[in-house]
């Protein structure tokens, strides 16, 4: 099956601090990823009826481009991307779960109104390094 795919706000401090923070623990190099500015990130949102210019969202995709192609978002995203990476942080998932769902929601929508604000904002998206460049979708 393909590898997940990571979609988040290329621009965003916070976002590029969560995708740095993935490539150094994926171990197994199992996740890709792709900017929300993207027209791969572009056309994968068309297909699940999503507003492709809404960039306060982390989405992570399962299957891409196959029939069975699944996108969670926001804090199901992040999580889930814990529960992938495995070891201590497989740990840390089920906690951030047991909150309530609303409050998850509300918590996550504070973040990411204000994420440019606390943790800065690029002029545009930064490019990978060398070494981790193939695991990047769609970079023009």
């Amino acid at each position: 099956m393909p590898n997940p795919i990571i979609l988040y706000d290329g621009v965003c401090g916070l976002c590029n601090r969560f995708v740095q923070f993935v490539l150094k623990r994926d171990r197994k190099h199992h996740f890709r990823f792709a900017s929300l500015q993207s027209n791969f990130a572009r056309a994968v949102l068309e297909r699940h009826g999503l507003n492709p210019d809404v960039l306060d969202t982390v989405y992570l995709v399962f299957d891409c481009g196959q029939p069975s192609e699944r996108l969670l978002s926001r804090n199901d995203a992040a999580t889930e991307v814990l529960k992938e990476l495995g070891g201590f942080w497989r740990f840390w998932a089920p906690l951030l779960d047991s909150l309530p769902k609303e409050f998850r929601d509300w918590r996550y929508a504070l973040v990411a109104r204000n994420r440019y604000r606390f943790f800065g904002k690029h002029e545009t998206c930064p490019l990978p390094s060398e070494k981790n460049r193939h695991k990047f979708l769609g970079v023009e």
